[in-house]
């Protein structure tokens, strides 16, 4: 499968990330922990897009995840080698496909497993996963093997439908999906398919997708907040992570 042009263009927001870069079991993170007190044994794990921890949109929310009292871990599951920032840039002609070889699953999948396992050994017992574009198929892929307890997904990418639906039918891990009006990687049908196998109630754990009009793949960490319909997707797919995370995880 393809990434679409929408998973290399987006706004850069302004602003200056409270969090800080630490070494979890040799693996570079993004960590945003709370000012007040908050539960030790939690952390929310935050899977990035292409843009991996150096987006500064997406330490922007992790930290406001931070401030509503969640421990958040963002692990650079790229290996150091996230797209280019100026692959955001309108005119860009980043070789995505070219990228994308050298970010397989099998490249990729170790050093998150590497970060739980460093989280664990830290005390950790309970794990959360919000994921964005390509974040988002690493979410399934957790609830898949019973690592997290919730998950949540915007905009995301590489998914199969309906086999990957079917497959998260037979989890126990209570899913929010944060899904827009254009997204060539989640387009209609594949929303729809979801909401076939999971929704009206069948998926007992819990289940509920979010349709914001006028958005595009990637609202909720790169979009242009100059437009009002994607400032409100991108606060709205926030918020409703927040709650989400706070009734579940």
């Amino acid at each position: 499968m393809s990434f679409c042009k929408d998973c290399v263009r987006g706004v850069r927001w302004d602003g200056t990330p409270a969090g800080k870069i630490e070494k979890i079991n040799g693996v570079d993170c993004y960590v945003a922990t709370p000012e007040s007190d908050y539960p030790k044994d939690k952390v929310l794990l935050f899977l990035t897009d292409i843009f991996g921890v150096p987006l500064v949109n997406s330490q922007l929310v992790a930290d406001d995840f931070a401030n509503n009292g969640f421990k958040v871990v963002m692990p650079d599951y790229l290996n150091g080698d996230p797209v280019p920032a100026d692959g955001l840039s309108p005119t860009n002609n980043f070789d995505l496909m070219a990228w994308f070889g050298n970010h397989t699953n099998e490249q990729t999948r170790a050093p998150l497993d590497k970060v739980i396992a460093g989280l664990k050994e830290q005390g950790v017992t309970t794990f959360g996963a919000t994921g964005y574009c390509l974040g988002g198929r690493y979410v399934f892929d957790l609830a898949f093997d019973n690592v997290i307890k919730a998950g949540v997904v915007a905009h995301p990418s590489l998914l199969e439908m309906p086999a990957d639906g079917e497959k998260y039918a037979k989890t126990s891990v209570p899913l929010l999906v944060e899904s827009c009006e254009t997204d060539p990687q989640f387009q209609a049908e594949k929303q729809a398919s979801l909401d076939e196998i999971l929704g009206g109630g069948k998926f007992a754990p819990g289940y509920k997708r979010v349709y914001w009009e006028g958005c595009t793949h990637g609202f909720a960490v790169r979009g242009d907040q100059s437009n009002p319909k994607v400032k409100e997707g991108k606060e709205g797919a926030f918020k409703d992570t927040v709650e989400w995370m706070q009734k579940y995880l």
